[in-house]
């Protein structure tokens, strides 16, 4: 065996120390990359929440008018085919986006076929931390969702007007009869839905069936 000289020993050492150095840079980046990509989902799920709660206020905003639209002539189009009032959902769309810890930074409506998008644009309070990447200290994490409420139903048949001659009917109700007209088939993702507006609570644990609300690819 030719012992080592240590010189060899000496010039050795430079290179372990380069490699060492190079490994945990690596390391150090991979780890700023995690912190990154926490910061990008965090503020990714800020957005969808807030998306979805304006969109779901937007739902419950829309069972008075669309009681309302069933008892005018072509209503139900007129409702559809408008577009929401531009701060609506707002205020719970803030909310959601701080119990995220996140500001909104945009918000709007978009009117559709039968549907209306709302968008939430965020960026979070926190940043995404030091790290060997230059300027991460104080960058902060953006994102935006989309959510809709679309109306999933088909009228499946029209009501026939009441009919004066049929049956022995007191004159008031007779009159009463026909104010509230109805009641309402609906085809809603297959199912049958009934709205009877004579009831106290015509959308009673129905809205849910009549407007779905999602979220959707940008």
């Amino acid at each position: 065996m030719i012992p080592g000289r240590p010189g060899d020993r000496g010039q050795a050492f430079p290179i372990y120390i380069v490699m060492v150095t190079g490994l945990l840079f690596l390391a150090f980046a991979l780890f700023a990359v995690g912190q990154a990509s926490a910061a990008r989902n965090g503020a990714q799920g800020a957005a969808d929440a807030a998306a979805l709660a304006a969109a779901q206020e937007a739902r419950e905003e829309m069972r008075l008018p669309f009681l309302q639209a069933l008892r005018e002539p072509d209503g139900l189009n007129t409702l559809l085919g408008g577009s929401q009032n531009p701060r609506l959902g707002r205020e719970e769309a803030n909310r959601l986006a701080a119990t995220n810890r996140s500001d909104l930074t945009g918000f709007y409506w978009r009117q559709g076929f039968w549907q209306d998008r709302v968008t939430a644009r965020v960026k979070t309070r926190y940043t995404v931390g030091t790290s060997v990447i230059p300027s991460t200290k104080d960058r902060h994490a953006t994102a935006s969702a989309t959510a809709v409420v679309e109306f999933r139903c088909s009228l499946k048949s029209t009501p026939e007007p009441t009919d004066p001659q049929q049956g022995d009917v007191d004159e008031e109700d007779k009159n009463d009869s026909k104010d509230i007209p109805g009641p309402f088939e609906f085809t809603c993702d297959g199912r049958p839905v009934i709205i009877d507006l004579s009831s106290s609570d015509p959308l009673a644990d129905l809205s849910k069936l009549i407007f779905a609300v999602h979220l959707i690819d940008d």
